[in-house]
């Protein structure tokens, strides 16, 4: 996808999710920066990282959900997130648009989807 490997931040809250989407990132020859399973993790880990892009589920552990997260990360950093969510609702689909994300992808995904949505990002 490029000569250095893109570094990918990504975040939710259910391990196996985060294995999968782990080995997919690297099966494009990415490298994951990290993972964070709260926002406040998130916030904080990304803003250390310093990802070439985000991967950010909306319903984490903890008081704050990814969109909050997302924001925070703006407020900071211009890194795009791309939403991979299991939440399809229209009012949380709103709240995920408000954030202007890079890409919304409807849980379950499949390596293609991701692939297909990063290389345009990062290419």
């Amino acid at each position: 996808m490029a000569d250095r490997p893109h570094r990918v931040f990504i975040v939710d809250d259910d391990f196996l999710i985060v294995e999968y989407l782990r080995d997919a990132v690297e099966d494009l020859g990415l490298t994951v920066a990290g993972t964070a399973a709260t926002a406040d993790d998130a916030i904080r880990l990304v803003r250390e990282a310093r990802p070439d892009v985000v991967l950010m589920d909306v319903r984490l552990r903890g008081h704050s959900d990814g969109v909050d997260a997302a924001r925070s990360i703006h407020a900071d950093l211009n890194v795009p997130i791309i939403f991979i969510t299991g939440s399809n609702e229209p009012q949380t689909l709103e709240r995920i648009g408000k954030d202007s994300p890079r890409a919304v992808l409807i849980k379950p995904i499949t390596p293609d989807q991701l692939q297909t949505v990063l290389r345009d990002m990062l290419d």
